[in-house]
């Protein structure tokens, strides 16, 4: 998954092209996830993210059948390109989401069977004399590139099955419109909206064999996840006012 906020210069790696390229690692300037607000989480992540971030939907346009899809978040800031889990250039939290951790490498789809390896070429660490390779002199794939090519496939099999989870939220009517709303110790208001969350009475007004079949899915563990994670905003709106304050 390719963020433009996050991969300012993506690009598709060649072995031809990109053969004598070198990659310094692992990430220590978190620094270029500064404008970072929200981020895509997947299904399989949401037990480590709710522990310490928010995880709310967002609208994500439309499938090509029509359908609407709907996209899950970990919410990292309360107001455009602020993010409050960075301390100058140390992240803050125990956990990363995964499209983080595989930076500075991005999935990035062609079409709806084929996908490519993307390097973002504004990473500090790229073409660092004391990188690692990330081809052979042969062409091959290095130890390097073919341990995140299956992370990043990993990842983008996650966000397949995360999508059919979104297309059940939709179908059921689960999902409603949610404004999140703060004072700061100052006094000032602040109030965040936007976003969807999974609406606890719809959840409980569902039929009995609706409720078994998320259960037995494992969505109905997802939703009370989701429904943890939302105590984390107070997290963020503490963290917001430090910020202010200095």
């Amino acid at each position: 998954m390719i963020n433009t906020l996050l991969h300012r210069q993506p690009t598709a790696l060649d072995s031809a092209l990109h053969r004598g390229l070198r990659l310094r690692l692992p990430v220590t300037d978190w620094s270029v996830a500064s404008q970072l607000n929200a981020i895509f989480v997947s299904a399989i992540e949401f037990g480590d993210t709710c522990r310490e971030f928010p995880i709310v939907f967002v609208r994500a346009g439309k499938e090509p059948d029509g359908r609407e899809a709907v996209a899950p978040i970990a919410v990292l800031g309360l107001t455009h390109n602020e993010n409050l889990y960075l301390s100058g250039e140390r992240w803050r939290a125990q956990s990363m989401p995964a499209v983080l951790r595989n930076y500075p490498f991005g999935i990035g789809r062609l079409d709806e069977q084929r996908f490519a390896i993307c390097l973002d070429m504004a990473y500090a660490g790229v073409d660092a004399p004391d990188g690692q390779p990330l081809f052979t002199p042969e062409g091959e794939k290095s130890p390097l590139l073919a341990q995140a090519t299956t992370a990043l496939e990993s990842l983008e099999a996650d966000i397949q099955r995360t999508r059919v989870i979104g297309h059940r939220l939709v179908e059921l009517d689960l999902l409603r419109e949610m404004r999140f709303d703060a004072t700061l110790p100052d006094g000032r208001k602040h109030s965040v909206d936007g976003f969807l969350t999974v609406d606890e009475r719809k959840v409980t007004d569902l039929p009995e064999a609706v409720v078994m079949e998320l259960h037995r899915n494992g969505v109905l563990g997802l939703i009370h996840l989701h429904w943890v994670s939302l105590a984390n905003m107070r997290r963020l709106v503490d963290w917001h006012a430090e910020r202010s304050a200095a």
